[in-house]
């Protein structure tokens, strides 16, 4: 999907590709945490706003986290890049109490998160991206 995704934007030179129903689209930047190489994924946002963008680490309600999401584990200090442009975040698990005030919103965005989170018995973590 993330090849897909990366060549839709190229052959519209970055005109299609932005968005995904009400989310924006994005190119989140981390660091490979056994390899130490600039790794990138391009995800979605379902709740963003001001300086701070939510990702869902849900892997398509896959059994196992997301590399992406282990690298900002080993590494929080991530890029975010929208449109081309590039924001230095630091990244962080929202704590149970975020993730419960979130995830409404999130599903609201797509519902299909919902149905990621039935599919597996793992607790799909919910990542605050805030300025450094």
């Amino acid at each position: 999907m993330n090849c897909a995704h990366r060549a839709l934007l190229w052959a519209s030179r970055g005109r299609v590709g932005w968005t995904f129903g009400t989310m924006p689209a994005l190119e989140l930047h981390t660091i490979g945490r056994t390899s130490g190489q600039r790794r990138s994924t391009m995800l979605t946002a379902p709740v963003h706003g001001g300086d701070t963008d939510v990702l869902v680490a849900s892997k398509g309600g896959d059994d196992r986290h997301p590399f992406w999401y282990r690298n900002l584990v080993a590494n929080p200090e991530v890029e975010l890049s929208v449109r081309g442009r590039t924001v230095r975040m630091i990244a962080r698990t929202a704590t149970s109490a975020e993730k419960a005030e979130l995830w409404p919103q999130i599903v609201a965005s797509y519902r299909g998160y919902a149905a990621y989170q039935n599919k597996t018995s793992r607790d799909i973590p919910v990542v605050i991206c805030e300025p450094r």
